[in-house]
């Protein structure tokens, strides 16, 4: 089949221009906000009581209100939390991705350390990591943690 040379142009052309934009979006600096969101915290304590008594999930969520900023290399957060990455085809992560490429603020994560079973959990920021990762797995992501 014999395609013009001008839908060839226009082809190459759509193709610089995305390899263009995805090559500037990962030099794109990510921007977080200060702290954590309010609506945050009652994420991680419904997602820690999955996992915790209501008195550790307690005790866990006002650490974490009361903590410092920190932050830490995307990748480490991935490697101590030992989740799978979640692609740009789930919708949560894809919404954050959009917000990143637009230069719009997330939210810090909210971490915990579990000496238990050896690994963090992500109390509350999992898309949001997931994300960011896609971007640049050695980013520092700021974040609470107790």
């Amino acid at each position: 089949m014999h395609t013009s040379r001008g839908k060839r142009k226009a082809f190459f052309k759509a193709k610089k221009t995305e390899t263009l934009t995805f090559i500037m979006s990962k030099k794109s600096k990510n921007k977080w906000l200060s702290e954590p969101e309010k609506h945050d915290y009652p994420a991680a304590e419904s997602y820690l009581t999955l996992l915790y008594d209501q008195k550790t999930v307690a005790k866990y969520v006002k650490a974490l209100s009361r903590a410092p900023m920190t932050s830490f290399a995307a990748k480490d957060i991935f490697r101590a939390s030992q989740l799978p990455l979640l692609g740009i085809t789930n919708s949560h992560v894809r919404k954050n991705h959009m917000k990143i490429a637009a230069g719009k603020k997330l939210s810090p994560l909210l971490l915990v350390r579990d000496p238990n079973i050896g690994r963090l959990v992500i109390a509350d920021g999992y898309h949001r990591m997931c994300a960011v990762y896609l971007f640049d797995e050695d980013t520092p992501v700021p974040c609470k943690i107790v």
